[in-house]
């Protein structure tokens, strides 16, 4: 019961404290598991341009898949979710049958093969790639017994933080009339992203991998938010242009404390500066629109065409 009420005062704090070292084993092992569920949307779900079929999105209540079509003739579909203030996974399906898993500590491999096991009760039959992705030293999903920890405070301090980045979020691609990605989770890089796009293709090494070659085909200007890890440990705003125009790197940003990050090649907000704005909301989104306009100059974005004249 004295969790419960920590967790209900969570709620209302609307920029909550989330220092990496406190929580990086319940970050590391919440990455892990939306990769699992991520992996089984990836391997379900029709194709789109910029990997757009993988990511989870934001709910009320923490993360969802979207419904994702049956993987066989049935008609209707399934969807998985992380609920962050009642701390549940749940497997909910158009028929009306589901399952739900409290999230506690518990290791990778227990938690995918509940989840497998779920899906298969409920008629779901998949099969996925269980090497994880972007992650240091990974260790195959299903055997990934070192990973084990969740605390649910710092889980649902997280989710806070991405909700208030997707309201900013929301208001900075309001003008922006060219092509845009949705606001999405990405549970390889584990940060809430947002995309614009010119419309040129971007060259391509010869030797690309796949992921970054269907991910950078065409100019992209990003920004979002990010926990951290280790060559950054601490949670982030950022933003890049890519490919990344010359002199990029030179650009002054608001506010003053943001900076070019040599090895990420983006710029960075840290999080803990914000939380000492007046008015953090604003700096976020003065950071993502100058970090916009900057870049879009540098790549010699046709402006006028791309935003709305306001």
């Amino acid at each position: 019961m004295a969790i419960h009420t920590v967790e209900r005062k969570t709620i209302v704090e609307t920029w909550p404290a989330l220092p990496f070292s406190e929580w990086q084993s319940t970050c590391d092992t919440l990455h892990l598991w939306t990769q699992i569920v991520g992996k089984i949307r990836l391997a379900l779900t029709p194709s789109l341009n910029h990997w757009w079929h993988v990511p989870l999105y934001l709910n009320a209540r923490g993360m969802t898949t979207s419904p994702i079509p049956y993987p066989d003739e049935r008609a209707g579909s399934f969807e998985m979710s992380f609920d962050l203030i009642d701390h549940n996974f749940q497997i909910m399906t158009s028929d009306g049958s589901g399952k739900t898993l409290p999230l506690i500590p518990r290791s990778v491999a227990s938690f995918y093969q509940e989840c497998m096991t779920s899906l298969d009760a409920l008629g779901i039959d998949v099969t996925i790639n269980t090497d994880p992705c972007e992650v240091k030293d990974p260790i195959p999903l299903d055997e990934d017994e070192i990973h084990c920890s969740y605390d649910p405070i710092y889980a649902n301090r997280f989710w806070r933080i991405l909700m208030q980045t997707e309201k900013i979020l929301r208001q900075y691609r309001s003008p922006f009339l060219g092509k845009s990605s949705p606001i999405h989770f990405f549970w390889g890089s584990f940060d809430l992203a947002l995309s614009f796009f010119c419309g040129k293709p971007a060259p391509q090494p010869p030797d690309v991998d796949p992921i970054t070659r269907e991910g950078y085909s065409h100019e992209v200007i990003s920004c979002g938010f990010w926990p951290g890890d280790s060559r950054y440990p601490a949670p982030a705003f950022y933003a890049y242009t890519a490919p990344e125009p010359a002199g990029y790197e030179k650009l002054t940003l608001s506010p003053a404390t943001a900076f070019y990050h040599p090895t990420l090649k983006q710029f960075i907000l840290p999080y803990e500066d914000v939380l000492q704005e007046s008015d953090p909301a604003q700096a976020v989104f003065l950071f993502f629109k100058s970090a916009y306009e900057g870049g879009a100059e540098l790549a010699n974005w046709d402006r006028k065409a791309l935003e709305k004249q306001l």
